[in-house]
Order: structure tokens, then sequence, then C-alpha cells
């Protein structure tokens, strides 16, 4: 999923893996380093990531950092 403002994109990614609050802090630590990336917010109940950026972002660089991590990027939610 996928919303653009005149200012920001928010995407909801899947990520695989995550089981605590350490797993949510590392993904948000990796995605955060991303050009563009103002808000991050990881859930592990729901394996949910959800990315404001000031531009849509491109897939696999999300797929690199999440996979730096230590998880796996299932795609958009």
């Amino acid at each position: 999923m996928s919303a653009e403002t005149d200012t920001q994109t928010t995407t909801v990614y899947r990520v695989t893996g995550m089981t605590c609050g350490h797993c949510e802090g590392a993904v948000t630590a990796e995605i955060s380093e991303l050009p563009g990336v103002s808000s991050v917010k990881a859930v592990a109940t729901t394996g949910e990531v959800t990315v404001v950026s000031a531009a849509p972002l491109d897939e696999e660089a999300v797929r690199a950092a999440v996979d730096e991590a230590g998880y796996e990027l299932a795609g958009r939610a």
C-alpha cells in the first residue's frame, strides 16, 4: 500500500521474521538510514513496517536495508 500527499509518501511493507521490540528497532534503524525517509514504524506482531518518505522509495533499497537488519522483505502490504 502506498499513499502520496503533496510532500510525503507513506508506504506499508510486510517484513517476515520480526518477533520482538529489538527486531522492530533493528528494522527501523536500517530503513531510517535511507535517503528521504522521515519516519519508520515497525510492528512485530503484524509484520508491518510503515515508512514515510519525501518520495517513493526504491523497493530494492528497502529490501537491502531489511536484509541488513537480518529480516526479509515480503513486499508491500
